[in-house]
């Protein structure tokens, strides 16, 4: 869902491009996963707040939820 979209063949594209219009909420999820790996990349929390809150509401909710619990233990 997050890597490779550059080395899709035409017809994945295409399919990927009618999912991303008909289920915006699957862009909102895509996007805070993609930004939450950039994170971990990058070896900092800096935003870890910022991303959390805005995950929340979104396919990977529960995730966020998760992980929001565990890093204020």
């Amino acid at each position: 869902m997050t890597t490779a979209r550059d080395e899709l063949a035409k017809s994945e594209a295409i399919l990927v491009a009618a999912i991303d219009v008909n289920v915006p909420e699957v862009v909102v999820a895509r996007t805070a996963i993609g930004d939450f790996q950039s994170m971990i990349r990058s070896k900092t929390a800096r935003r870890l707040d910022e991303e959390l809150e805005a995950a929340q509401n979104s396919l990977v909710g529960s995730f966020a939820s998760g992980v929001e619990r565990t890093s204020t233990l």
